[in-house]
């Protein structure tokens, strides 16, 4: 399913499925993207998470793929798969349900970003920034009404791109993400609200 284009640059994002899961896997690489991690991160308790890291987590997310759930999209430059982001109902994030710092702020049907991996490759071109574009639109074609992320003010300038992964937040305030209640000085909770004449 194509959820976001930009033609311009030549990028295309699909919902992961499981025409794409190849795809999936060769942006993953043999690390899973880091630490056999398979974006299984905030849908298992911890502990699970730590046992299954690995070729465990990489079933786990195939057998969700292959179910139909909505886990995330794949973003493609010239044909080439170069990024994912994680984007999902909240309700099916059992880290999301146990956070202290990410407590649910109400009962909407919330749809939440929770993590993005871009290859080498393609780091620091802006790609993270299409990224939470497409994810939006997929959010809201699967009628969310509103999308959730929880990005985090990097220590310094140096950080490692491996400790970005939920994102920062200028490029959320960019892409019209706006602050909640903040239970952290680093970790935000931001949301965006969906405009139905938009879809």
């Amino acid at each position: 399913m194509l959820v976001y284009e930009n033609k311009s640059k030549k990028i295309k994002a699909f919902a992961l499925d499981r025409e794409h899961w190849h795809d999936f896997s060769i942006l993953f690489g043999e690390r899973g993207a880091c630490g056999g991690c398979w974006c299984m991160n905030w849908r298992l308790k911890k502990s699970d998470f730590e046992v299954q890291k690995g070729k465990e987590n990489q079933l786990a997310m195939r057998r969700l793929v292959e179910s139909g759930e909505p886990v995330g999209i794949l973003l493609y430059v010239d044909g080439s798969p170069v990024g994912w982001c994680a984007v999902a109902p909240r309700k099916q994030l059992i880290r999301l349900t146990y956070s202290r710092v990410f407590k649910q702020l109400d009962d909407l049907p919330v749809w939440s970003i929770t993590c993005f991996f871009i290859a080498k490759t393609h780091r620091r071109m802006g790609l993270s920034a299409e990224l939470i574009q497409a994810a939006v639109r997929y959010g809201m074609l699967q009628g969310a009404p509103i999308i959730e992320a929880y990005p985090e003010y990097p220590y310094d300038s140096n950080v490692p791109d491996a400790f970005l992964w939920k994102g920062v937040p200028s490029v959320f305030r960019r892409a019209g993400f706006t602050e909640t209640v903040r239970h952290s000085k680093w970790k935000l909770m931001m949301r965006y609200i969906v405009d139905e004449t938009s879809i």
